[in-house]
């Protein structure tokens, strides 16, 4: 029962400090989707590394446990500005009395860029994400979330871009018991993005997703563009919800990803 006990825990505390960190199987900034599309007959692969910084505290019922996220994604350009790809990210969580728990998931994904404008700056995309466990499926919901998005390129040297617009959560059941990890917190919400160049190939970047629910987390960080088609990351992402108390979900990671365009 006591051990029954911790992993239905660990269910909920891993959704608030996972599920944004994991579905962003499309172009993104960090963890928000960006109005950039894959060229059609293109590819883009992606590996990124998240571990939970710091770990979660031992409570006199749980453990002190600490998060890995290693996140592999494909993308490809399926059409004029019309890409789709999938993520197969795993979550380790190490520090249970029984070892280490791990999470597996299969993201789908496709967007759709249906309007820009070189001149102006702007473009619009609209797309869906969509996760389903591969383990533990006991105590996991299928689930994913809509979005359309505007990004604005200001006009000069070292214009910023500006990314915005709503999402919507689908399929998930909410505050199930009987599906401890269930969707939690607002069904509905904003992106926000900023892309900032610096100098050279370096540019701050940082992007938000609002509420205090499974993808609320704010990354900021630096983007490098690296040879051969590369792009390394490097941020730190906060959950919404990760300072309610002493010892909350601490959903905060390091993020860092290199990603290579072929």
């Amino acid at each position: 029962m006591k051990h029954s006990k911790i992993l239905s825990g660990l269910f909920v505390a891993l959704l608030f400090v996972a599920t944004a960190q994991t579905m962003m199987a499309q172009s993104t900034i960090f963890n928000i989707p960006s109005t950039d599309t894959v060229d059609k007959g293109k590819g883009y692969f992606e590996f990124d590394f998240l571990p939970q910084i710091p770990g979660v505290d031992a409570t006199s019922t749980t453990p002190a446990t600490r998060t890995y996220i290693y996140n592999p994604r494909l993308v490809v350009g399926v059409a004029k500005n019309v890409e789709a790809g999938v993520n197969f990210p795993t979550s380790h969580v190490g520090g249970l009395s029984s070892g280490t728990t791990t999470f597996g998931y299969i993201q789908p994904n496709v967007k759709w860029k249906y309007y820009s404008n070189d001149d102006s700056g702007l473009a619009l995309t609209a797309g869906i994400v969509w996760q389903t466990p591969l383990n533990q499926r006991d105590g996991q919901d299928s689930f994913g979330y809509v979005y359309s998005n505007l990004s604005k390129k200001v006009k000069s040297a070292h214009g910023a871009r500006f990314t915005a617009g709503p999402y919507g959560v689908l399929g998930a059941n909410v505050d199930d018991p009987a599906k401890p990890i269930s969707f939690t917190g607002p069904r509905a919400g904003a992106i926000v993005g900023y892309e900032q160049p610096i100098q050279g190939k370096v540019s701050f970047v940082a992007d938000w997703f609002s509420g205090k629910n499974n993808f609320g987390y704010f990354t900021p960080g630096v983007s490098i563009a690296v040879p051969g088609n590369g792009l390394f990351n490097a941020g730190y992402s906060f959950g919404n919800n990760s300072y309610t108390n002493s010892n909350a979900a601490k959903n905060r990671y390091l993020f860092v990803y290199y990603g290579v365009t072929f």
